[in-house]
């Protein structure tokens, strides 16, 4: 950004937010450095943030129609937010932005009979899930977030999670969406029916855009009938190899509900933070899940542990009680929080063809090793979806050097291999630099392209998802 309005000094009177307050009246901009403070960073805290000028926390699409035509006048940029859980710094403030928090727009309407929800952004995942819960429907995109997770953040990133390998990503589900663009027009695209073909399909252009093309402030997000009865399957591995190659060998044949896999670091990570009882001496664990109707669960359960055991398992168990399923689910879920505790978290998140899986994870490890750090795998191992955590000492200058300098290795790692720097994350404004090695100048060219017709000035979410000539050249350094 070269054109955006200086930021002010906290002390300073600034009326250009004094008037957007006048027209946003009843506490919807804040200005005070105390509460803007906790806007400046999102959940990757790993990364410098700037002071912005000020908050509007909206709570109607036309507040924030007001705000980007505020911000468009006066050349001001914008960092949208939800509930700032981003890993990969999609919702750091730059200085003298505004950061426009969609958090108060939670709104959830449910119709059983369209089978549909119609969603605010700020609207958490677990609250669709719940709602559409009642009419014995299902929103199924779970990320592990899914809890603190808003479906306004799922969208900027296009989120999978766990049931994604035989249940899609978030993609799959957005039938229509409400957004408002950098002067304040509001797009409604798609609608409510299963199909539409009408025109280009922009409604999946702002599906992963992180904020950078528009914001959106509704959606109309597709529901299926409630899951069925659920077997769950955990199998231990004495090296990451052979869960690869079992990870293959299941996805030839069978289409599970949930394939998860965790490596030995990860699993200690678990039990030293939430004793679950899991195998500390597995090299990795697998947990399966199957959803198929009937006796064909079972049949499908069978099957995977016939693969598991060919491909090198130490154990297998089996479970059609739901609570003791639950329990080995939640063991994987907790896996954030656990690896987190150990230390500094850069939380990454890679995506590369099911059968280079036991090549990229004997690559992660030497990764560590080489670099004299500790990264525990999991992984949506199913469809490819590694999260492969570099974990150093807090305060550790050296160790934070070495941290980021494996970051840039998974960064290269990923492609080499035939995949993204991204399965679900995002891009953000940790991976700017890895992009044009991934998608090549003529791909940049284009999406540059798409930027400048939705918002010529650049002020939506400058320096996340798409490279520009002021990035840093060190994305580690705080100077």
């Amino acid at each position: 950004m070269t054109n955006a309005a200086p930021a002010r000094l906290d002390t300073d009177p600034d009326p250009l937010v004094e008037a957007l307050a006048s027209t946003l009246p009843g506490g919807v901009v804040v200005m005070d450095s105390e509460r803007v403070e906790k806007y400046r960073h999102d959940r990757f805290e790993d990364l410098p943030a700037g002071h912005p000028r000020a908050v509007v926390r909206a709570q109607t699409t036309e507040q924030v129609q007001v705000a980007l035509r505020w911000a468009t006048e006066h050349r001001i940029p914008v960092v949208p937010r939800g509930a700032g859980t981003s890993l990969s710094g999609g919702a750091t403030a730059v200085d003298g932005c505004l950061v426009l928090s969609l958090e108060r727009m939670t709104g959830i309407q449910i119709d059983p009979d369209r089978r549909v929800a119609r969603a605010e952004p700020g609207a958490l995942n677990i609250s669709v899930k719940e709602a559409a819960a009642v009419h014995e429907l299902w929103y199924p995109p779970d990320p592990g977030s899914f809890r603190i997770s808003t479906i306004g953040g799922n969208i900027a990133t296009n989120a999978g999670g766990l049931c994604c390998v035989k249940y899609g990503v978030t993609a799959d589900y957005v039938l229509g969406l409400e957004v408002v663009l950098a002067d304040g027009r509001l797009l409604r695209l798609g609608g409510e029916t299963m199909k539409d073909v009408a025109g280009l399909n922009l409604r999946q252009l702002f599906v992963g855009s992180e904020g950078t093309l528009g914001v959106v402030t509704g959606a109309v997000l597709r529901l299926v009938p409630r899951q069925g009865d659920v077997s769950t399957l955990v199998a231990t591995f004495p090296d990451l190899v052979s869960a690869g190659t079992a990870v293959t060998r299941i996805g030839r044949t069978i289409r599970p509900a949930m394939l998860e896999l965790m490596d030995q670091v990860a699993i200690n990570a678990v039990e030293d933070f939430s004793p679950r009882g899991l195998d500390r001496d597995a090299g990795a664990l697998l947990i399966v899940q199957s959803d198929a109707p009937g006796r064909a669960r079972a049949e499908e359960i069978a099957a995977v542990e016939r693969l598991c055991h060919q491909a090198g398992c130490t154990e297998v168990l089996s479970t059609d009680d739901a609570d003791e399923g639950l329990m080995f689910v939640d063991a994987r879920r907790s896996s954030g929080d656990a690896v987190e505790a150990r230390g500094t978290l850069l939380a990454e998140d890679i995506c590369v063809p099911v059968d280079r899986l036991p090549d990229v994870l004997a690559e992660i490890a030497a990764i560590g090793e080489r670099h004299d750090l500790e990264i525990p795998v999991v992984a949506h191992a199913g469809d490819g979806n590694l999260h492969p955590g570099i974990v150093y000492p807090p305060g550790d200058a050296a160790a934070r050097g070495r941290a980021w300098r494996a970051f840039d290795d998974l960064m290269a790692l990923a492609p080499a291999y035939g995949g993204t720097v991204t399965g679900e994350h995002g891009v953000g404004r940790t991976k700017v630099r890895s992009l044009a090695a991934q998608v090549g100048a003529d791909v940049l060219d284009v999406s540059h392209a798409v930027k400048t017709a939705l918002d010529p000035l650049g002020l939506l979410n400058p320096g996340a998802l798409l490279p520009s000539g002021d990035r840093p050249t060190t994305l580690g350094d705080t100077t």
